[in-house]
């Protein structure tokens, strides 16, 4: 096999494959064998026809797009192998010649993995964070244990305010007619959550117990079901309970509550410290990020659309796989949040573009600095996931070897060590 390319635009290349008439004769062969199995022809049982008697009835010419189908997916592999390209996205193949007896020769347009040219990326400067506890933020934990550890309780009279939750009936009506997914009976809604449709919360917040209320919204512009989109809608409301938290007072009782500690000021003493390690922690995490970030602001690249399209794929199925663990799936999110997928996948595409941006810029720093991965640095990281997967080393290299992970791993281990190159190589300087 022959393949030469081109480049053709800014990150599309242009491969010319010739295939030797032999793997061309090999596919007609499979070819047959394929589509024999499916035909008709009296006196023959199926799969018996003779390749000749096939080929003057049928003609040969019926078997070039099976051929084709079956020897394309290899040779185009190899090609981009031959050639040392790295495709980004599905090739655009035109087929320029094929037929028994002759070479197989085709053009595949691909777009490739662009080119990226580093700017400045050793000792950026980056601000210093303090990683000292403030009063502020360990009161501001308390309320947050505070309010994770109230109890509801039910309010016997009173209005429904921010912050309770409200429990009611309600139906939806948009010109007068009832709508499908409108209707609920003793639902249970935080008021201040701001899960249903604007405007909603905001006119159940007055409402007594046992109140009726027409409360009039407007559906988004963008709401996933078309018929509604943007549609003035009224729904009826009745006000059956409100649940109101109460909080547990901060006192040497709630510390034996929620820990092991007898008093609240040894409670406040561990929880500080335990604060302090989860700043550095973010503060770690937020250093790593300040570097990515400047070093890829420094670079110069051209960032093929297929690659952005992919990375919001990929966001889109980790954001369902999220949803599916708390009890949700997509389709109840579109209509709680009034949004269809091209909105979600709008929103998302500004941080799919930088982190394919920030993943390009960090794989050719690593290519600058030489930043490899040797055999024992994949065995380490191995026995360190070994645990969590109640597996070994060695059957977890297995595994990650035959499901296709084990490339993965290494490239995630290339990422961090070359992160770690950049935070070293850099400048804190006061803030």
């Amino acid at each position: 096999m022959k393949a030469t390319w081109e480049k053709i635009d800014t990150n599309l290349v242009s491969i010319d494959v010739e295939v030797e008439a032999e793997k061309v004769a090999s596919a007609l062969d499979q070819a047959f064998k394929k589509v024999v199995k499916q035909v008709n022809v009296p006196g023959f049982r199926k799969g018996k026809v003779p390749r000749s008697l096939f080929e003057s009835r049928f003609g040969v010419e019926s078997l070039y797009q099976d051929a084709i189908d079956i020897i394309l997916p290899d040779v185009y592999a190899e090609a981009v192998k031959e050639t040392n390209i790295e495709p980004v996205d599905r090739p655009e193949i035109d087929v320029e010649q094929f037929g028994k007896g002759q070479t197989f020769k085709f053009k595949a347009k691909v777009v490739v993995k662009p080119e990226v040219k580093l700017g400045e990326y050793k000792g950026l400067e980056v601000p210093a964070l303090a990683s000292e506890v403030t009063e502020e933020e360990l009161n501001a934990e308390l309320e947050r244990l505070q309010q994770r550890h109230a109890e509801l309780v039910t309010v016997e009279e009173g209005a429904a305010a921010q912050g309770d939750v409200a429990v009611i009936d309600f139906e939806g009506f948009v010109d007068g007619v009832a709508f499908d997914g409108g209707k609920s009976e003793r639902y249970s809604l935080e008021l201040g959550s701001n899960s249903f449709i604007p405007g909603f919360e905001e006119q159940v917040v007055g409402m007594n117990i046992g109140d009726f209320k027409d409360v009039e919204v407007s559906f988004p512009e963008t709401y996933h079901v078309a018929e509604l989109a943007g549609k003035p809608a009224v729904f009826k409301v009745k006000l059956h309970e409100i649940k109101r938290k109460n909080l547990p007072a901060l006192d040497d009782e709630f510390a034996k509550d929620v820990s092991e500690f007898d008093t609240l000021d040894e409670y406040k003493q561990d929880l500080s410290e335990k604060l302090k390690a989860r700043k550095e922690q973010d503060n770690e995490q937020a250093l790593e990020a300040a570097v990515i970030e400047k070093a890829s602001e420094n670079a110069e690249i051209e960032i093929p659309e297929a690659m952005i399209e992919r990375e919001i794929d990929f966001m889109v199925r980790d954001f369902e796989n999220r949803l599916r663990m708390q009890g949700m799936n997509m389709d109840l999110y579109y209509q709680f949040s009034g949004q269809d997928e091209s909105v979600l996948r709008g929103q998302m595409r500004a941080d799919a573009e930088k982190r394919v941006r920030n993943n390009l810029v960090l794989n050719a720093i690593a290519k600058a600095e030489n930043i490899e991965i040797s055999e024992e640095d994949v065995t380490a990281e191995l026995e360190k996931l070994a645990p969590s997967y109640s597996r070994s080393a060695e059957e977890l290299r297995e595994l990650f070897t035959r499901n296709g992970s084990i490339d993965s791993l290494r490239e995630d281990l290339q990422l961090r060590q070359t992160i770690k190159f950049l935070v070293e190589n850099s400048k804190t300087v006061a803030a």
